[in-house]
């Protein structure tokens, strides 16, 4: 069992790295059984076709990132710095090129030509980021720690595209620091807030100044 686990992980990494440099159409079975030493037979054994091996890949994908951001919850209650960790983890993949773009971001881009069980699977990763992103800010935008404006939905929505839009801009250019480029604004514009003081509430006014002007 431990040998079949073996070549099962293998094969799902080996596909995660063709899908990177390539897209969906740009590899077979046979590229895979190159990289990872076995038959093609032996992949069919695993995954039947090429729809369930990224099905699979993607569903898996979608799991780990979910497990990844729930751990990060536990670790770090501060909104802002959850979304620093966020974007600083796919800084440091880009800037390494253990993970040079999004698999989910990149699958997407190629939706028309994808087949629907993928589709269906890179479709509810994105909801399930965005489903984490709006939760974080709304809880920002709610203690005063994040200056959002517009919805907690549309921002999430808007950063995530933007980190997305971060990574094929990194890889157009052949440059990993363009991501920052990107996400460092976006992240001051999001911490950018009126100081507090002990007569300004979680609205950032002065209701004191306000009254007072209220009864002259």
């Amino acid at each position: 069992m431990k040998n079949l686990s073996t070549t099962h992980d293998d094969i799902l990494a080996c596909a995660r790295n063709l899908i990177v440099a390539g897209g969906y159409n740009s590899f077979s079975y046979a590229d895979i059984a190159d990289v990872v030493g076995i038959r093609k037979a032996s992949i069919h054994h695993h995954f039947p076709s090429k729809v369930d091996l990224v099905r699979t890949l993607v569903a898996r994908y979608r799991e780990e990132a979910e497990v990844g951001m729930t751990n990060l919850e536990l670790q770090v209650s501060d909104p802002l710095e959850l979304l620093r960790f966020y974007t600083g983890y796919w800084e440091a993949c880009i800037a390494d090129a253990s993970a040079p773009i999004c698999i989910c971001a990149l699958l997407a881009s190629q939706l028309p030509v994808l087949p629907e069980e993928v589709g269906l699977e890179v479709r509810a990763h994105f909801r399930s980021l965005s489903a984490w992103l709006t939760s974080v800010l709304e809880r920002g935008a709610r203690h005063g720690q994040l200056q959002l404006t517009s919805t907690p939905r549309a921002e999430a929505e808007a950063f995530m595209a933007a980190v997305h839009g971060a990574m094929l801009s990194a890889r157009a250019y052949g440059d990993p620091k363009i991501f920052g480029v990107v996400t460092g604004p976006l992240l001051e514009r999001l911490a950018s807030r009126i100081p507090c003081d002990e007569s300004r509430d979680g609205d950032g006014c002065n209701h004191d100044d306000q009254d007072e002007r209220r009864s002259t």
